[in-house]
This record gives structure tokens, C-alpha cells and sequence, in this order.
């Protein structure tokens, strides 16, 4: 049995293994599970192989998050609709540059484009890119050589840099497009919404199977519109649409909306924002992966 201080070194960590797990998996109870699994490998393992616990805890999560990324991806192969990342509250905090960099990394945009690396890419990604590890630290966790993390890194970055989302605006920027958005979906109005989206802006929305979505991206401004348009009206199971509300929140990093019915979180739109328009829309109404937006739990950045 592990003593109090390997408690105490491992729970210092949980906020850093589940982020990286969080960021290779997309979802919180596959994280949370990969957390587990490193505790119990934490808990068994020998003393005297870890000489550096945060190294070692993440050669841990990183391998444990790998097993079950591939496992992952058959299934959201055979998923219902667009498979879109499960959302997470986040604390706004100051517009800083690191704080910036962090933000991005766990947009749900970005996390779509990592969906697209192949599994032990996302894994270096999200351990160099994101939390600074050293290749020779990355190599140790997926059994590799550091000249092989490195090629995958730089496959990994090239791949990225061509499909990541170009914010280019800061929070407040962010916030106000937000804010009209928002006023605008409330309000049904299309010509408002036109004014905020982008001509070929495309929206996706993850319904599972279990909630009414679009089973294909939409994609152009009128379309996205009037969808966008139709969300105060449209029947939700089990509420009237009279006694749903529309918030500003911050999902994953950047302004998004919440609405909630009968004290749970029913949508979540996050939006990428370039310029002073709208150029990517996510929507959640899959109620699975709304629960820990209904929770009010938040994501550490």
C-alpha cells in the first residue's frame, strides 16, 4: 500500500494527468478512468524506478490514454453524427500569453484537429506542444527513441499548423462576438445572425443519436443561421421551450452558451471567432456529455 507522502506526490499531479489525458482522450470519463489506472500503477509501483514522479506519472498517463485512444477510435467510428469533444467549464482568468496558449489547446476546435493525428502523434503533441515535456521524456513514455519523438513531434506540429483554427482576436473581442451571437440566436433573428457568421462558416453538432442534430456538417452563413435561428423553438424532450435560458459561459477556454431547462444544461455552443465574426460553431445537445457543464465542474487550465 502506497504511504501518505506517495498520496500526497501523486494528488499533486491528478490536475496535470488528467489535462493531458483530457486533451489525448476528449472525454472526461475516459480521463478520469486513465487517472485511475495510473494510481494503481503509481500505487504498485516500486520505489526505488521513480526517481522523477512527475516524468514518471506522465510516462504513465501518456501510455494509459494511448490503450485506450485506440480503443476509442472504433467506436466513434460507428458513432451517430458528428463525434464531437465532451465540453468542460473553464475559469476565466487574465488574457495572458500563456494563459492564451493554454485556452487554445483545449478548445474544442483544437481538439477536433487532434482528433484527425494518429494516436501516439496526439500523444506527443499534447505532451511537447502543450506541457513542454522533453523528447527524451517522450520517447521513455511511448517506448521510442528521441529521434523518433522528434520526427513524430514535427509531423505531429505541420499536420496542426495547417488545420488549427486562426483565432487572431483577443477575450474581450471573443466576448463581444460571443454576446451578439448569442442576442441574436435568442432573438430567432437571421439577419443579425448573418451579420455575425462568417460567409462559409460550418457548424457541427453532436446529438449521438440521443437528442436531434444534424447528422452532417452545415455549412454557409444562411444555413448555419437558420439553424442557429430555430433553437428557441425547438422542442427539447421532457422541456417546453419557454423555460429554457441562455447564458454566456467559458467552455473550454473561450466564450461560449450554455442553455439550460429544469436545472441541467440541455446546449453548449463553443465557437472559434476570427476577425469579428464567427467562423466555426460547435453544438452539444448529446445529454451524455453535458453532465459535467450541468455540474458546474471546471477544467484546470
Amino acid at each position: 500500500m502506497p504511504g501518505a507522502r506517495d498520496t500526497e506526490v501523486f494528488e499533486e499531479h491528478r490536475d496535470l494527468m488528467f489535462a493531458v489525458a483530457y486533451r489525448m482522450l476528449g472525454t472526461i470519463a475516459d480521463a478520469e478512468d486513465a487517472v485511475q489506472d495510473a494510481w494503481l500503477r503509481w500505487s504498485a509501483a516500486p520505489r526505488s524506478d521513480v526517481i522523477q514522479p512527475r516524468a514518471y506519472l506522465a510516462r504513465v498517463i501518456a501510455n494509459t490514454a494511448l490503450n485506450r485512444l485506440r480503443s476509442a477510435r472504433a467506436r466513434r467510428e460507428a458513432y451517430v453524427g458528428p463525434w464531437l469533444p465532451e465540453p468542460l467549464l473553464t475559469e476565466a482568468g487574465p488574457d495572458t500569453a500563456e494563459r492564451a496558449e493554454m485556452s487554445e489547446s483545449v478548445s474544442v476546435a483544437m481538439l477536433i484537429v487532434l482528433e484527425s493525428l494518429t494516436p501516439e502523434e496526439r500523444a506527443v503533441f499534447v505532451l511537447r506542444e502543450v506541457f513542454g515535456f522533453a523528447y527524451a521524456e517522450i520517447g521513455a513514455a511511448l517506448g521510442r527513441s528521441d529521434a523518433s519523438a522528434r520526427q513524430l513531434a514535427h509531423r505531429a506540429r505541420e499536420h496542426v499548423q495547417a488545420r488549427r483554427p486562426r483565432f487572431g482576436v483577443d477575450r474581450g473581442q471573443q466576448r463581444a462576438v460571443t454576446q451578439r451571437f448569442l442576442e441574436a440566436a435568442v432573438g430567432g433573428d437571421i439577419d443579425e445572425l448573418m451579420t455575425v457568421l462568417a460567409p462559409e462558416v460550418t457548424l457541427l453538432t453532436d446529438g449521438g443519436g440521443k437528442a436531434n442534430a444534424a447528422l452532417h456538417p452545415v455549412i454557409g452563413a444562411a444555413k448555419v443561421a437558420r439553424f442557429l435561428a430555430g433553437i428557441p423553438g425547438r422542442p427539447y424532450k421532457g422541456f417546453e421551450s419557454d423555460e429554457m435560458t441562455f447564458d454566456l459561459a467559458e467552455i473550454n477556454g473561450s466564450p461560449g452558451v450554455v442553455v439550460t431547462a429544469g436545472g441541467r444544461a440541455i446546449v453548449a455552443i463553443t465557437a472559434a471567432v476570427t476577425g469579428d465574426r464567427i467562423s466555426e460553431i460547435q453544438l452539444m445537445v448529446n445529454p451524455d456529455k453535458l453532465d459535467a457543464i450541468s455540474a458546474g465542474r471546471t477544467l484546470a487550465m
